[in-house]
């Protein structure tokens, strides 16, 4: 019997923030290839300090005149994400930062596996839905990106010129019965312009905002405030701290309130199921859930590397099936086809739509006219009450 009555904590981290400044950059990496190439291979890494970005990894294109020309590209690529982000401060800024552009051509002892339409390596992928949200998703992650996107929108527009880059958000709910009741305490740390300004100035920023995003009635008079808790906040991004691609993957997906397979995202083309499959855990989970088989449902895939067909599929309810698992498990293997290339093909992943996905999470988004966020649809429904 699951636990009713509990306080969960989920944090997110900004666009600004050193690790998400180097996803952006594999993921702008990645759409500059799928444009050029739809079936381009890309495998990403960005690491970033002081004033320095180097960017490694394997890339793969048919025309190798091309891939030259793209490699020559990636600094203004690099340029550009920093640029959009908003980072102009003396130790870390778009126009001056050194770049390292380490990108060579793919190993061809991975390639040979992929080729055959196998997946890009063996590993464990986990999607997950439940009723918390609209979007199918836990409360608290949820919430934790909204208040950090807003906070950017604001930033940007000018509204609030006094905020920076670089932030982190953390939020603590209550439950009762199952369902998300009262914010217990809201952390939120960002960088700003000056070092006159006090946590107490910040808070007067940042406090409508957060009451704006959050659910009426959420905070209360016991709601603890935690607004830059240490101070001054001024030096922020990489040159406060390094940032590498990959190191978030709880903020990409639930924050914690599910498992992970433990593979990063940003920077890989879908032919790594690390990400492609973990979509489609996503895809299937939340159908799942909107179709009403369930009110929480995790979904495990395995692979192994250049083999197509997954290894296991699990399901897990958590006590709220209106079917047996094991039921729900046939099911969605007949609604969907999970090999690598069933699920490029399904999710229409080959395109450039993956540098949106670099910060505020992977799900939870609404689906974009161009296919971004495909995963997110609820198409599945009708078909999975009929194979039920």
């Amino acid at each position: 019997m699951s636990r009713l009555d509990y306080v969960f904590t989920s944090e997110s981290v900004s666009e600004g923030h050193p690790d998400k400044v180097c996803d952006r950059i594999s993921d702008a990496v990645l759409d500059a290839f799928l444009t050029e190439e739809p079936n381009a291979r890309v495998a990403c890494e960005t690491f970033a300090t002081t004033n320095r970005v180097v960017v490694g990894g394997e890339v793969g294109l048919s025309d190798r005149k091309k891939l030259k020309e793209m490699l020559d590209g990636v600094e203004q690529i690099v340029r550009d994400c920093v640029k959009d982000i908003g980072y102009e401060q003396d130790e870390f800024h778009w126009a001056t930062l050194k770049v390292k552009n380490h990108l060579h051509k793919q190993s061809a002892h991975i390639a040979q596996g992929v080729d055959r339409d196998g997946a890009g390596d063996q590993g464990i992928m986990f999607g997950y839905a439940c009723r918390e949200t609209p979007e199918l998703m836990p409360a608290p992650i949820q919430y934790a990106h909204a208040i950090l996107r807003r906070l950017a929108e604001v930033r940007k527009s000018g509204q609030e010129p006094t905020l920076r880059p670089d932030a982190k958000s953390q939020l603590s709910l209550r439950y009762e019965g199952g369902k998300p009741v009262e914010v217990t305490s809201i952390v939120l740390s960002t960088q700003h312009e000056s070092e006159s300004q006090t946590s107490d100035d910040i808070r007067a920023i940042v406090e409508p905002y957060i009451r704006e995003v959050l659910p009426s009635g959420w905070i209360t008079e016991k709601t603890e405030w935690w607004v830059n808790p240490t101070g001054t906040f001024v030096i922020g991004g990489p040159d406060g701290d390094a940032g590498l691609t990959g190191r978030k993957i709880i903020v990409d997906t639930y924050g914690g309130a599910a498992p992970h397979g433990g593979g990063a995202f940003s920077g890989k083309d879908p032919t790594k199921v690390d990400r492609s499959a973990a979509y489609a855990a996503r895809y299937l989970a939340k159908n799942v859930v909107a179709a009403g088989l369930a009110d929480r449902c995790t979904l495990q895939v395995s692979y192994a590397i250049g083999v197509a067909k997954p290894l296991s599929i699990y399901v897990d309810t958590h006590g709220t099936g209106q079917v047996d698992e094991a039921v729900i498990e046939k099911a969605v293997a007949e609604v969907m086809d999970l090999t690598p290339r069933g699920i490029r093909e399904a999710l229409q992943l080959n395109r450039p739509i993956y540098a949106r996905t670099a910060a505020y999470g992977h799900f939870g988004r609404a689906p974009d006219a161009d296919g971004g966020f495909s995963w997110e649809k609820t198409d599945l429904v009708e078909a999975l009450k009929k194979a039920i």
